[in-house]
């Protein structure tokens, strides 16, 4: 491991900007002079994702970037500064009955510019969608201290190159998001979930089919195994069902639109083969919201996978991971799967001796399965984003586009994925 550099009078060992243009200056005097490696950090708490941290980074926080900039809340649109905690912009939009209808895990500690950086979603992207809907403007400061905006705060605004949608699940690779525009919906009157167990996959796989031609319009399709099942009511509170497979399906609305679904839901879900269904309602449902979340980040796990599958394969890849001992959760309705690995998962071999079969069964559908988090030293020893794929290039290509130098979070994203690839090869050769 190299020597760490130390500080100089132009380059501080931290960046912790208060403006924009502080930022900016701090970064091109780096470029300019030190060229350390930059490390963007928010909220910290996606920092387990990705390839390792260049031990001569510069650490650069936003926390000191907060402000609401501009919240015209009868355009429903607010623009606000990437430093800004989640649960902190919610709290300011409520009074205006208005909200960023987009479930961010660990949402009091999570920053804005985090969450677009690592795309943070949640359960009701099924019906809702995620932070590339709702990001309509974005500022931006590159690497070498030049700083750009794309798109604007008007919702049509959708002329040239869209950079808002390259910079949602960059990783903090590509520019230093400063702040964002984002397009608001009205905070729901009513809410509820409804659970029920199933033994068998194949009554889940048929009961979902049945489901995507339903008069009802679900939010949320989660299907849960049994111990993300327990540590859910564990985590909400709430007395809920358990059982091989527990199918919770989210409403929202008016108060007649949620009574009217929920009667269509568990009809069609006691014809589907439920013996019953358990209905969560209100202030209870946004226990549960929280804690279906928040579950998917696994932070205690030894390690977490997220699976993309086609929604049609769900089901079987989820009872695959039980049958492996994994704690499982899916987004059934967008075929996201997140996977806990148990704790006696001792060392990278064993995880990877998990995570194989798994990824065999994803890629036979078309899909594909990256490792979340893990353990610091079994990064390089685990296939992180799995096998090459056709659109690394395509990524490299706008890397370089944007940090021609390589500083910013150098070996997080695409570059790190190539270059353990080729390091896999030469050591299978």
């Amino acid at each position: 491991m190299s020597e760490r550099p130390r500080a100089t009078d132009d380059v501080p060992e931290e960046l912790v900007p208060a403006t924009v243009s502080e930022l900016v200056r701090l970064l091109a005097a780096n470029s300019a002079g030190a060229r350390r490696p930059v490390f963007p950090v928010g909220g910290r708490t996606a920092l387990g994702f990705g390839f390792g941290v260049d031990p001569a980074s510069l650490e650069l926080t936003t926390s000191r970037l907060d402000r609401v900039i501009d919240y015209p809340a009868g355009d429903m649109t607010v623009t606000v500064e990437a430093g800004c905690r989640v649960s902190e912009l919610q709290n300011q939009l409520k009074p205006e009955g208005q909200r960023l209808p987009v479930d961010v895990p660990l949402a009091h500690r999570a920053t804005l510019g985090g969450a677009i950086a690592s795309d943070a979603a949640g359960p009701r992207r099924f019906g809702l969608g995620t932070l590339r809907d709702y990001v309509i403007g974005i500022g931006c400061v590159t690497v070498e201290g030049r700083s750009f905006k794309a798109g604007g705060r008007v919702v049509k605004n959708v002329a040239g190159y869209d950079l808002c949608k390259l910079m949602v699940g960059s990783g903090g690779t590509l520019a230093v998001v400063t702040e964002v525009t984002l397009k608001l919906k009205p905070l729901p009157e009513a809410s509820a979930i409804g659970f029920a167990c199933f033994d068998r996959g194949e009554t889940v796989r048929d009961l979902l089919g049945d489901l995507a031609t339903s008069r009802a319009r679900p939010v949320a399709i989660e299907l849960l195994g049994p111990k993300a099942s327990r540590q859910l009511a564990a985590e909400s509170r709430q007395d809920l069902p358990c059982g091989p497979l527990l199918l919770g399906i989210g409403l929202e609305g008016s108060l007649d639109e949620v009574q009217w679904q929920v009667e269509v839901i568990d009809r069609e879900m006691h014809q589907g083969g439920a013996g019953g269904v358990a209905w969560v309602r209100d202030s209870q449902a946004a226990k549960v919201w929280s804690a279906l979340t928040d579950y998917q980040v696994g932070v205690e796990a030894p390690v977490t996978i997220r699976a993309a599958l086609r929604p049609s394969r769900t089901v079987e890849f989820v009872v695959a991971a039980i049958d492996a001992g994994v704690a499982v959760q899916a987004h059934a309705g967008n075929g996201v799967v997140h996977g806990h690995l148990p704790d006696d998962t001792l060392d990278a071999k064993a995880a990877e001796s998990v995570i194989e079969p798994l990824r065999e069964l994803a890629a036979d559908g078309g899909g594909q399965v990256i490792v979340e988090r893990c353990d610091a030293g079994w990064v390089d020893q685990l296939a992180m984003w799995g096998p090459p794929r056709d659109d690394w290039s395509l990524m490299e290509a706008v890397k370089r586009e944007l940090d021609p130098g390589c500083l910013l979070s150098p070996g997080r994203g695409v570059d790190g994925a190539l270059g353990h690839a080729v390091r896999a090869g030469e050591a299978g050769s």
